[in-house]
């Protein structure tokens, strides 16, 4: 019975590694459904909603919503953070134009303390507002009731 209990303790050891040897968000990446509130007179949240689809097949419902300060009130979006969109997943808040990568990375390791992530304004160059090789140098920050924190920062490009 113990060599069995150790062999069983073994194999999870072993698959513990290979998935920390791999990409974190790899070994646990699971398609997420969205509920994106925008106002229906802006285009670049659908551009951001084809963005997260794109990947992993994760799914946007995107609901056109007539007060938008309300939405974002109603999920704790902190004003200095507030962006065109506001997206709902598996209980975070995702304000704006973040990348999906740092989405999964949240989904993947759900951090005590955080609420959601945010990019502030609509920085060019950022998922959704891409124009040509232009980017705008831009930061994802997570907030929550502690606080906030830089959680990504993507450099300019030209």
């Amino acid at each position: 019975m113990l060599l069995l209990l150790r062999s069983a303790i073994a194999r999870r050891s072993l698959a513990g590694s290979l998935c920390l040897s791999t990409a974190l968000a790899a070994c646990a990446a699971q398609a997420a459904s969205f509920t994106m509130y925008r106002d229906a007179n802006c285009g670049c949240c659908l551009a951001w909603a084809d963005h997260i689809e794109g990947s992993d097949g994760h799914d946007v419902n995107a609901v056109d919503h007539p007060d938008m300060a309300s939405v974002k009130a109603e999920n704790g979006v902190p004003g200095d953070l507030q962006s065109c969109h506001t997206a709902i997943v598996e209980g975070y808040v995702i304000e704006g134009h973040v990348p999906v990568a740092d989405v999964e990375r949240l989904l993947v390791e759900r951090p005590a303390g955080v609420k959601g992530l945010a990019v502030a304004g609509m920085p060019m160059g950022s998922p959704g507002m891409e124009h040509g090789n232009h980017r705008q140098a831009f930061q994802v920050i997570a907030f929550g009731p502690e606080g906030h924190s830089v959680w990504a920062s993507y450099p300019a490009s030209h």
